[in-house]
């Protein structure tokens, strides 16, 4: 036996079974071995390229899927050799046998050196020492023989949050960050879309609407005024302009003060462990690393109709336009399309929705339902169910004027209608296309750009991640994307110890995964959607529509009794689970600050809230969030809910 030390670690090993690829039989052989001996042993040498963990097996290896996920629980990705299904197995299995003098299977390196096989693996699991062992050897190849242990690819929250995490376990770290123009010029800086042209911009704006219905209420208050009142689009933009351009510069000082290094350049894969970054100016580096993070998030689909790019908006365009939009149709009406519907007739603008088929596809319907009935009480107008077909320009200018054409989805009718300003909003594809997957094998979906993940956010190749909005099958919200990145990079560096020895986590809070069930969410519509769980709709189709009891209820806040506003609009409902003690299963809230009332009742939601508990709940009064601590109305009974509330 034998020691070697690596910062400051002593890890014993057995020499006469752990050789290195570069001082072994396989780099040193006798001249002028046999021909397929020597194509074996350049296979080896490939695959262990392939990866800081590389495991050789076959499909039949009843040991293998046991490594794996002890791998797995170490925190440590891996690349897998499959013997059985290459045509050299034989020669490639010698050249195992020169480097380990072990024929046994699933075979296990690390930095191109032999590391054991699974008795070795499951002794080290056993007795605590094989995320040490791990980590000792794979820093050493972070250090010496990449440039980085991480890269991030994007520069949105959940990628800033997973690199910014990372550095905080000493950990060298890369983001990647260049924003593609929109078809309109449209780009921004560090942040994301949600800094950048989403959640910031779409809620100042909102905001902006909130308080046009404020002033014409205050006169009920008793607020007098003479002066007319009017609403500068450019002042508004200007202001909201202002505050992204801080936020960008908040998160540059951000990776600085955390020692994270930035380029604002493209990054597309190029081999493995290796990324290409291209500047605005063309300028192209290569950067390695140990372990790669995809956090490129999505831009706003286009139609495919003539006319699209060259003279509609996204979202991507909106908040920076610098001038009024006038009269818009918005095409799509998903969360986006209705948000920026109900800000624009807010700011007193005229504004039509075209809508395919539902609103809000994936929310409560029911919910949606009055959403549609508040907006078209406070002017909108909806258009279903059509699609557009062709864009024109028929006057210059700005904003000038666009011909719309559009069909029927049954294709029995034609629109033709004249417009300012065409806002698309039908939908969003992840920025995957152009980054290398196809080169290393990272596998996504071909329509979205949407990339699989497991528990753990690894993709199909094992040392590369995905967060965010680019992850098929989930959430796609900032604060989603923010604590899975958090959480990622507490998995992968958790069991590091800082310099300054700041890091304490427990086992269990650097192995913690992100939960994706009971996310809270909002939608700002004129009147906000707060939401909790699951919809009627998935409830039932869960639980079968006799386990699921609905409570509801109409409430009007006291702020709208003077202004006599919109009695009947407001509405809560909450879903119940019967069988398990009426356990609450989706909250759901329709009215002013709903986002701050959903926030309290998405805890209460993540401890198994019962409607009993709800009932014993005392409520605020007087305030909106009370009404959830009385409903006794249930849908079953009747779908007539009575008005509660101040009004």
């Amino acid at each position: 036996m034998g020691n070697s030390v690596r910062k400051g670690i002593a890890v014993f090993v057995d020499q006469t079974r752990i050789k290195s690829v570069q001082n072994s039989a396989l780099g040193a052989a006798a001249a002028g071995p046999h021909p397929q001996l020597k194509g074996g042993r350049q296979t080896v040498e490939g695959y262990l390229c392939k990866g800081s963990v590389v495991i050789f097996t076959g499909t039949t290896c009843s040991r293998y899927a046991q490594v794996s996920e002890t791998l797995t629980l170490a925190g440590t990705s891996y690349f897998t050799v499959q013997l059985d299904q290459r045509g050299d197995k034989q020669e490639v299995q010698h050249a195992l046998w020169q480097l380990t003098q072990q024929r046994s299977l699933p075979a296990v390196f690390v930095n191109k050196s032999y590391f054991g096989d699974a008795e070795k693996i499951f002794q080290m699991h056993r007795d605590g020492t094989l995320r040490d062992l791990l980590r000792t050897e794979l820093g050493s190849i972070s250090e010496g023989g990449y440039d980085y242990d991480l890269v991030v690819i994007g520069g949105g929250s959940g990628g800033l949050a997973a690199a910014k995490e990372a550095a905080s376990f000493a950990k060298k770290v890369l983001v990647l960050d260049l924003v593609t123009p929109s078809p309109k010029g449209a780009t921004w800086g560090l942040g994301g879309t949600c800094v950048n042209v989403g959640c910031i911009p779409k809620k100042l704006m909102h905001q902006a609407a909130l308080l046009g219905q404020a002033i014409q209420d205050s006169r009920r208050f008793g607020w007098e005024f003479e002066q007319q009142v009017s609403h500068s689009w450019s002042c508004m933009t200007a202001a909201i302009q202002k505050r992204i351009k801080a936020l960008n510069f908040s998160y540059r000082q951000d990776l600085r003060d955390g020692k994270v290094a930035y380029l604002n350049a493209f990054g597309e894969l190029v081999t493995s462990h290796v990324v290409k970054a291209t500047d605005a100016q063309g300028k192209e580096t290569c950067h390695s690393a140990s372990m790669f993070i995809i956090a490129t998030g999505e831009r706003p689909r286009y139609p495919g109709i003539p006319g699209d790019r060259e003279f509609c908006i996204t979202s991507d365009d909106l908040f920076s336009l610098r001038h009024c939009p006038g009269h818009t149709l918005v095409v799509g009406a998903s969360y986006v399309g209705l948000e920026c519907a109900g800000f624009l007739a807010g700011l007193g603008l005229q504004v039509t929705v075209m809508v395919r088929s539902v609103l809000l596809r994936g929310f409560d319907q029911k919910m949606a339902q009055k959403i549609e009935e508040y907006m078209v009480l406070h002017g909108v107008q909806f258009l279903r169910p059509f699609v557009p077909t062709k864009i024109e320009q028929i006057q210059d200018g700005r904003p000038g004027k666009l011909r719309v054409t559009a069909v029927s989805t049954n294709g029995k009718e034609t629109y033709e209608g004249e417009f300012n300003t065409v806002l698309l909003a039908i939908g969003r594809d992840a920025c995957t296309r152009n980054i290398g997957l196809d080169r290393i094998g990272v596998k996504y979906n071909q329509q979205t750009g949407k990339i699989p993940v497991d528990e753990d956010e690894r993709t199909s190749v094992g040392h590369i991640y995905a967060i965010g909005d680019v992850q098929e099958g989930r959430l796609e919200l900032t604060p989603v994307a923010i604590q899975a990145g958090r959480l990622l990079a507490r998995r992968l560096y958790g069991g590091w110890s800082t310099k300054a020895g700041t890091h304490t986590h427990t086992r269990a809070h650097t192995h913690r995964q992100c939960d994706y069930a009971n996310v809270p969410t909002t939608v700002f519509t004129p009147l906000e959607y707060g939401a909790c769980g699951l919809s009627e709709e998935a409830a039932t189709e869960k639980y079968g529509q006799d386990d699921v009891e609905v409570y509801h209820a109409s409430y009007c806040p006291l702020e709208w009794a003077l202004p006599s506003r919109d009695k009947r609009s407001c509405y809560a409902k909450v879903v119940c689970h019967t069988p398990d003690d009426e356990r609450v299963v989706g909250i759901h809230v329709l009215g002013p600050n709903a986002g701050e009332i959903i926030q309290g009742f998405a805890v209460a939601l993540k401890c198994g809230l019962t409607k009993g508990q709800l009932d014993a709940t005392i409520g605020i009064h007087p305030v909106c969030a009370e009404v959830l601590t009385d409903l006794t109305v249930t849908q079953r009974a009747g779908d007539a809910a009575a008005v509660r509330g101040g009004c």
